[in-house]
């Protein structure tokens, strides 16, 4: 599985070229067909119909995609030239600066990824075809590194691309060559201790890199529970880095119980980040460390305070107030905490007040819809979508969101009106 952004369990999640060549031709006629999100359709209320009241301009290509691309483009061209010196100052410049994306993406990773993303993709179209990955490619890569050993950033890319690869091992599609007892396992892990002794020599904290200190929590995958301490990892990155949200949200994912925490140190750390960093967000942090973590797993709902959480989203949404962000986090309400048939009463009645937050975000913020993000919310919470998108990813994020949408204003546009989007407010417009 290719890495994106963050390093950290994001990785775990990402779904590299091949696989997603696999989900996207392979799913794509089943989930089109999916029922409308919000309420359960019925011969009374036809969602549909109301959608097409929406008024809300669509961006199938945003600000936010066009700079994740151009970073990662010219890593790719800068590696492909191999005009590694350039490269490398590139990204210690980017660290220097914090460099990011309008959403908040490291500019730093962002190059990274573009550099090694041949290598890997080489890696995961071998593995997609049932075939190990050739040794040159990644053998080559690491030849960077003899020219100039105490440079960081050439360091964290090679050892970027054994994690890549690595996860690509864990996540390969059956074949005979992985029905082979333990190969996935011990590949995984033999492409994590090469990275490990690749950045064994080099320090986050003291390179003031965030991109390298991602990439070393990017290790913890490989560990146990009792191996480190994955809190004091993550302190030590967000304290590097604590106006991006990416690191939170990574960390919301590695303290699940099904990874490398469990439910009541994910509260504690979700609190104690908070603390840390309410000069920049407010209450935000508690909001973003949880984000990712809720919808992957609905045990985490069993001790979020709800309205720690909602004064978390406003506080967020007064610092970020761009429509990247109010997508995310109106996905997130709509699609991840939409109401599920069979659910415990307390649970139930924690999602219903996450999801209840959807109408202020809807009416205070958001103006323009950025289908991908709602697409992702569908499949793949917690991922950065590689780029290009695809036209079917789009149509299908644009029709549930607005799908969404009408179905929290349904009682208000039922008698033919329809409800407009702009960045002076949202409006209702009554029937013609």
């Amino acid at each position: 599985m290719s890495l994106s952004l963050p390093f950290t369990t994001v990785a775990q999640n990402f779904i590299g070229r091949a696989k997603l060549r696999r989900a996207l031709f392979g799913k794509f006629p089943r989930l089109m067909g999916r029922a409308a999100v919000g309420r359960p359709r019925s011969g009374r209320i036809d969602i549909d119909a109301l959608s097409r009241r929406i008024i809300l301009p669509s961006m199938p290509i945003t600000d936010e995609e066009m700079a994740r691309a151009e970073f990662q483009d010219r890593g790719l061209k800068l590696a492909r030239q191999e005009l590694w010196d350039q490269l490398a100052e590139a990204i210690h410049d980017a660290d220097a600066a914090r460099t990011a994306t309008p959403g908040g993406e490291s500019a730093a990773m962002l190059l990274s990824f573009g550099a090694r993303s041949d290598v890997v993709a080489m890696a995961e179209d071998a593995l997609f075809e049932g075939t190990a990955p050739p040794s040159s490619g990644i053998d080559a890569f690491e030849a960077i590194l003899a020219d100039a050993p105490d440079d960081y950033a050439r360091a964290m890319i090679v050892a970027a691309a054994h994690i890549d690869i690595g996860w690509a091992w864990r996540h390969a599609p059956d074949s005979p060559l992985t029905e082979q007892p333990d190969v996935r396992v011990d590949r995984f892990k033999a492409h994590f201790d090469r990275a490990a002794d690749l950045l064994m020599p080099f320090s986050g904290l003291a390179e003031n890199a965030p991109s390298l200190a991602a990439t070393e929590c990017a290790l913890l995958a490989a560990q146990t529970r009792i191996e480190r301490n994955v809190a004091d990892d993550f302190e030590d990155l967000i304290d590097l880095d604590p106006t991006s949200p990416r690191h939170m949200r990574a960390l919301g994912q590695t303290l699940l119980p099904s990874r490398l925490g469990d439910y009541r140190t994910l509260e504690l750390e979700a609190r104690r980040t908070a603390a840390r960093t309410g000069d920049i967000w407010g209450a935000g942090a508690y909001a973003w460390v949880y984000l990712d973590a809720l919808a992957l797993d609905v045990g985490a709902l069993d001790l979020l305070d709800t309205a720690f959480f909602a004064d978390g989203l406003r506080d967020i949404l007064a610092r970020c107030p761009d429509q990247h962000t109010a997508n995310l986090l109106a996905a997130f309400c709509a699609v991840s905490m939409r109401p599920q048939d069979g659910a415990p009463q307390a649970t139930a009645a924690v999602r219903a007040a996450l999801h209840g937050n959807l109408k202020w975000i809807l009416s205070d913020h958001l103006h323009e819809l950025h289908p991908l993000i709602w697409t992702q919310a569908l499949h793949s919470p917690g991922q950065t979508i590689r780029l290009p998108t695809r036209r079917a990813l789009i149509s299908e994020g644009r029709q549930t969101a607005l799908r969404a949408i009408a179905s929290i204003f349904a009682d208000d546009i039922s008698d033919g009106s329809s409800i407009a989007f702009s960045p002076a407010g949202m409006y209702h417009l009554p029937a013609i």
